[in-house]
């Protein structure tokens, strides 16, 4: 009976084994360790899977108090016959089973590029947002989304009340009669200009029109072909060679007179370089406004012509007293030129 107990105890022992690990009882296995911020409610003896496949379990979970930022040392014991799979920088997270399952040890190897992990190996953590942290961060989202629920329903309370534009487009009677006979207009325009009638029937309907337009656009067809062929004075300014040549001549032409004016080259090329000749050129102008002002305070014989009314007056007296004189020479000559002749 004692033997038959032992046995069973045995036998017991070796399927709990067998259901808890998940390498096997004979595997090699190898120990690699991981750090965290938190565990997350990881336990000892929760599954590491890689690519959602058991590999191992978790060996223990420990603080280690020089590691600040992840003080959460998780070390992981898996079986040898997965290490062609495993790499030094294969990513370690922390998972859950389902909404409210137990947690356990993700790893993924598939942007891995590394060597194959060994004995006493660190992985590197990713951190992926825990429940609680996504059920916090949505309860800004739900408030937000519970104002603008009840901004939509104060918006369409008003709008069922009558109020704002479109309350009045559901409420308003007259409105609705104005709508309704503004359709109507719409729905004649519409019937005449499908009648021909108007001027936007006759451009849709009037064959004559039509034929004017396919006669014009014949002749721009005509046009545009007469151009293509070289012909006419557009078609010589878009396909004659020597008219290409003759304005490419006159720009490097004008190019070079615009070099040469830059060096100082010429007339125009002195006139803009040399400062001689600019000084002589002011000093010409200066005097001439000089003798302008001269001339407008009536200085000098030519400013007493210009600025003196007597002398004006004067030569007008002059010319029309000259003028009469003529007028009776011309009507009396013997009066005014009589010959004495003496002899001697």
């Amino acid at each position: 009976m004692g033997l038959t107990v032992l046995v069973a105890t045995i036998t017991l022992g070796i399927l709990i084994f067998l259901m808890t690990g998940s390498t096997g009882l004979f595997t090699k296995k190898i120990m690699l360790r991981s750090y965290f911020d938190s565990a997350q409610g990881l336990r000892v003896g929760a599954p590491v899977r890689l690519q959602e496949v058991d590999i191992g379990n978790v060996q223990s979970i420990r603080i280690v108090s020089d590691r600040k930022a992840t003080p959460v040392e998780v070390r992981m014991k898996v079986g040898t016959r997965y290490l062609s799979n495993l790499h030094r920088d294969s990513q370690v997270s922390l998972r859950t089973a389902g909404v409210l399952g137990e947690t356990f040890v993700d790893i993924d190897s598939t942007k891995s590029k590394k060597a194959e992990v060994q004995d006493g190996d660190e992985l590197p953590t990713v951190e992926k947002p825990a429940l609680e942290d996504v059920v916090e961060s949505s309860q800004a989202t739900l408030v937000n989304m519970q104002l603008l629920l009840q901004r939509a329903d104060r918006i369409l309370g008003a709008v069922e009340n009558g109020e704002g534009s479109i309350g009045k487009l559901l409420k308003d009677d007259e409105l609705y009669r104005r709508l309704n006979t503004t359709v109507r207009e719409v729905q004649s325009v519409t019937e005449q200009i499908s009648s021909g009638k108007g001027s936007i029937g006759k451009f849709l309907y009037d064959d004559q029109l039509y034929a004017k337009a396919n006669t014009t656009v014949d002749k721009l067809n005509a046009l545009l072909d007469e151009v293509n062929s070289g012909r006419g004075t557009l078609g010589k300014f878009v396909k004659d060679e020597a008219l290409y040549n003759n304005a490419r001549d006159l720009t490097a032409k004008a190019n070079r007179l615009v070099d040469d004016v830059n060096a100082g080259k010429g007339t125009l090329g002195k006139l803009t370089k040399d400062e001689a000749l600019a000084a002589k050129i002011d000093s010409t102008v200066t005097k001439l406004d000089t003798m302008v002002g001269r001339l407008e305070a009536g200085q000098g014989t030519a400013g007493k012509l210009l600025a003196d009314p007597s002398l004006f007056n004067n030569a007008n007296s002059m010319l029309v007293e000259s003028r009469t004189l003529v007028q009776a020479i011309r009507e009396h000559p013997k009066t005014y030129l009589t010959i004495h002749m003496k002899l001697f």
